[in-house]
């Protein structure tokens, strides 16, 4: 069964789009579409919370417009997972966030993992995700002491630290698979592997493929008409309570660049 996704950028900018389009695009079904866009008018980095905060408010109008379009899922390009829970409050479509997938899927290849990361800054916040995802098999959460604006004028010099990291970690933590929690880290590692055509650690999980697998499964099963989200409770949508007063908050307070 066919599916259309919508892999979202969650930066303001255009420059991640084709590392994503040349990494990701052959572990596709072959009837499979993937469309790759980018958040506008917002941060382009979400280092640090504040940036984030306001990215979400333009993940969450994109993922809205993503239905509209027809999309049968949509996947949001970080491991921060931003905007993914609040926006399965707005959409029926899955909405897919690479490390919650990627954790999620970490179990059928390894009894515990260690999972690595960007900056220091994220390390504390990926650690909360781990616990809110049901994670006690994460053996450590470490990073490579990259940020994401340098990372995409070297992805050669990133790949590399990151493998390097990646069986550090493992080796200090005794975990069996890492998760590479940040969605640019995996695709500089897997542009420095096709490039190269280097050996591939098939320990090191990569997060953009994982949520790819999710958003085609959940996708297959939203068209299908087998599962749908509760609205009962956690992901009850605000128009059930006060369709006018979401609209006029939508109206008032959405970021102008979605609307």
């Amino acid at each position: 069964m066919s599916v259309r996704i919508n892999f979202i950028n969650p930066f303001g900018t255009p420059v991640y789009n084709n590392l994503i389009k040349e990494t990701l695009l052959s572990y596709a079904r072959p009837d499979t579409e993937i469309v790759i866009t980018n958040t506008e008018n917002c941060p382009e980095n979400i280092d640090y919370y504040y940036n984030k905060h306001i990215v979400e408010l333009v993940v969450m109008e994109d993922v809205m417009r993503a239905e509209q379009q027809g999309f049968d899922a949509v996947i949001v390009g970080c491991c921060y997972d931003p905007g993914v829970r609040v926006a399965r409050e707005l959409v029926d479509i899955p909405v897919i966030g690479p490390l919650e997938a990627t954790i999620m899927m970490a179990p059928y290849y390894g009894h515990d993992y260690v999972l690595v990361t960007d900056h220091h800054k994220a390390v504390p916040y990926l650690r909360d995700l781990t616990k809110l995802y049901g994670g006690p098999e994460c053996r450590d959460v470490t990073c490579i002491d990259w940020w994401v604006t340098d990372m995409i004028r070297d992805t050669e010099g990133v790949a590399k630290d990151a493998i390097a990291k990646c069986r550090k970690a493992k080796e200090k933590s005794r975990a069996e698979v890492v998760v590479l929690g940040c969605t640019i880290i995996a695709a500089s590692m897997e542009k420095w592997l096709i490039d190269t055509k280097a050996p591939r650690d098939e320990t090191i999980l990569n997060t953009n493929t994982f949520a790819l697998k999710m958003a085609e499964s959940l996708g297959d099963l939203k068209k299908q008409g087998l599962y749908n989200i509760d609205r009962g409770g956690y992901y009850q949508k605000p128009q059930q309570r006060n369709g006018s007063e979401f609209a006029e908050v939508r109206a008032k307070f959405g970021r102008p660049s979605a609307l």
